[in-house]
């Protein structure tokens, strides 16, 4: 049984971060579809995006990929919350040579060049699945799929990983980026997914992707990181950059609700339980309400906070847990909250983005 929650909130205490959001209506198409139809509808909205150069990368990446001190953001070398082993400053610290970690960065296919057939247009500059990262690390990754590894063989010092694969499915070798970009990786993959849908004709592929579309085990994988790492504010803001230099977006970043709706059904593997699967929000960004769906049974009661996206606690309710949930978020000024879910034998924590 639904529950309606009207939240009343202290507006004059919001430190509202204001960020930009699809426009409105961007993804009207798309609505109340699912399986196929949703994949086709995602494609026909993100299509025929406007390609920047390769040489034009460099400059890009200084807007898309900056940390909040004007550093490279370098998800191959970062560590969040800890200081990393190198940092790199833009354009005077890109590739050129590079003999170990930390000597320069360059520009990283994470769906790698030869999957799609070379130095092909628009893909090879599709800033959704490019990023700048050590030159040494990319190098080591080559055009390996991503992967969980079981006994690594190489390992960098950041803690990505290279080595046989041990999720089921798979045994070659892989890289395994650190936990808290997994979820970044595998939206881009789901990306390229949809984005080339019916335009990966030839394509060479790999041992991840048929043509722009993961295999079986993949699709697993990639669901599992993407529930396990949510969207960050860091992904936010690299999405509503790139729509104004490329005119498209990540549809699994402003609603990651997609991702469920179009491959759900092949998340079966004994790999992921029901612990492992997160609640999904819809729509985000969130106008007049938020739905929220459970993916799993609980026990107990079911506690929801709202914080601004300083930390500070505004509300806290409490009420018996049931499946489905809206919000309202009517009486919400535009901006960026931290919604948590509290049950008795698990949490969850989610950038909840508001627009009017």
């Amino acid at each position: 049984m639904k529950k309606r929650i009207l939240i009343w909130f202290l507006i004059s205490v919001i430190q509202a971060y204001v960020i930009a959001q699809p426009p409105a209506g961007y993804y009207l198409e798309a609505e109340g579809k699912a399986g196929i139809e949703l994949k086709a509808a995602l494609h026909n909205i993100i299509k025929n995006h406007t390609p920047v150069s390769y040489s034009d990368l460099w400059s890009c990446f200084i807007s898309t990929d900056a940390t909040p001190d004007g550093k490279v953001w370098d998800m191959y070398s970062d560590i969040p919350g800890q200081t990393p082993p190198y940092v790199y400053t833009f354009i005077t610290d890109q590739c050129g040579n590079y003999s170990k970690e930390g000597d320069c960065y360059n520009r990283e296919h994470s769906f790698p060049n030869s999957w799609f057939g070379g130095n092909v247009m628009p893909m090879y500059t599709d800033l959704f699945h490019i990023y700048p990262t050590d030159g040494y690390v990319n190098n080591k990754r080559a055009n390996y799929p991503y992967g969980k590894v079981s006994t690594a063989t190489w390992t960098s010092l950041n803690g990505s990983k290279l080595g046989a694969c041990s999720w089921p499915g798979y045994s070659g070798v892989v890289f395994e980026p650190i936990d808290a970009y997994k979820g970044d990786f595998a939206r881009s993959i789901l990306y390229m997914a949809v984005r080339y849908y019916t335009e990966d004709t030839g394509w060479p592929g790999s041992d991840m992707v048929t043509g722009a579309e993961p295999k079986e085990w993949a699709v697993k994988l990639l669901l599992y990181w993407h529930n396990a790492d949510p969207v960050s504010e860091k992904e936010i803001n690299r999405n509503n950059t790139v729509y104004g230099i490329q005119g498209n977006r990540n549809p699994f970043i402003d609603n990651p609700a997609f991702a469920e709706l179009i491959w759900g059904s092949q998340n079966s593997s004994s790999a992921i339980t029901e612990m492992d699967r997160h609640p999904v929000l819809y729509p985000l960004p969130a106008r007049e309400k938020v739905k929220i769906t459970f993916p799993f049974e609980t026990t107990g009661n079911l506690t929801i906070k709202f914080l601004t996206i300083n930390g500070i606690a505004i509300i806290s309710e409490t009420f018996p847990f049931s499946r489905e949930l809206d919000l309202s978020t009517s009486n919400l000024s535009t901006g960026l909250y931290i919604l948590v879910f509290v049950s008795n034998d698990r949490s969850y924590k989610f950038l909840l983005p508001i627009i009017k």
